[in-house]
């Protein structure tokens, strides 16, 4: 089990997620940014902005998920 950050997945405060692969990592993030979408959260919404703008790019989400992957797998796991 790993614990990351909201920050750390790429978003923009301190909620803390666990899980155990980062498939499941992903999806927690995934539904906390639609959370804070849905609150209209300013911070998100500017993370979700800079994301909008990377997809943009052909096969820069890709890159970005690969590198999220990385630093999920290099993270420690929780004691």
């Amino acid at each position: 089990m790993k614990t990351m950050t909201c920050k750390q997945m790429g978003g923009a405060c301190d909620e803390t997620f666990s899980a155990e692969t980062f498939e499941e990592m992903a999806e927690l993030s995934k539904a906390h940014g639609m959370e804070m979408f849905q609150k209209q959260d300013a911070a998100h919404l500017a993370i979700m902005e800079e994301m909008k703008t990377l997809m943009e790019k052909p096969g820069a989400l890709e890159e970005y998920m690969a590198n999220k992957r990385r630093e999920f797998e290099a993270h420690p796991d929780d004691e």
